[in-house]
């Protein structure tokens, strides 16, 4: 989404055309993104006010993506998360129960202000046999005033103080691809991605056995392309370019 649709809360030129060429196409779609914090509801709001019109449904986030894991791994089970609305609904709504007392798992999502208090809880719970699940290995996010600490930093501080890994759902785990595959029932053969980071969405997509577009409107400049070990199938300026191919 960020990057690739919208910048700092402005749609990126070309993309409510693009959007709205896969809707008039009805050609399946999923938006992605690694934030955890709010809901696809939000999600929808925040676009639309940027001009870019898409359902609810049609939005896919690291906090449904590890809801979903959770729920086929242990269906009904418990957890203590550590996160805002994105998280604790999607848990809620594949029947997890939210708990600090003995959960299956330990779920830590992005928050804007994370607790000293929660985290130790986390710890704790953590050294008494809960599964550690991180929704994304992110370690900033962006703010007005410079980057914060993300879920890969708070991750990081809990692996420490427990000398145990979390799981990372989100990008660049080709796990959350493959869940939005099955959330929109295609197959890799016949589906692509468009991202505009090499470390996270082109690795990830690659991986899932997806078609990989870059473009040049996010974090990733032309000249990072020849660093990394593996290549796009295709790098293109912006979504703009991509409107004629639906």
């Amino acid at each position: 989404m960020d990057g690739v649709l919208v910048r700092e809360g402005l749609a990126i030129p070309g993309a409510p055309e693009f959007v709205k060429a896969l809707r008039d196409a009805e050609r399946p779609f999923l938006i992605l993104t690694n934030n955890s914090i709010f809901t696809p509801r939000d999600l929808r709001a925040r676009l639309s006010r940027s001009g870019i019109e898409v359902p609810e449904e049609s939005i896919w986030t690291s906090a449904l993506a590890t809801a979903q894991f959770l729920s086929d791994q242990i269906p009904g089970g418990s957890a203590y998360a550590i996160g805002e609305a994105g998280l604790t609904t999607a848990l809620y709504e594949v029947g997890y129960t939210l708990t600090d007392s003995d959960p299956d798992y330990v779920v830590l999502g992005e928050t804007r202000t994370y607790s000293f208090e929660a985290v130790t809880k986390a710890v704790r719970l953590i050294q008494g046999g809960a599964r550690f699940i991180a929704t994304n290995p992110d370690t900033t996010g962006p703010s007005t005033e410079g980057p914060l600490p993300a879920t890969g930093a708070v991750a990081a501080m809990i692996q420490a103080a427990t000398g145990r890994s979390p799981y990372y759902v989100g990008k660049p785990n080709p796990m959350m691809f493959r869940s939005a595959l099955n959330r929109i029932d295609a197959h890799s053969e016949t589906t692509a991605m468009i991202g505009d980071r090499m470390d996270t969405d082109v690795v990830a997509g690659i991986e899932a056995g997806l078609e990989t577009f870059l473009v040049m409107t996010g974090s990733t400049a032309a000249a990072d392309v020849e660093t990394f070990p593996f290549r796009p199938s295709h790098v293109v300026d912006s979504v703009a370019d991509l409107v004629d191919l639906i």
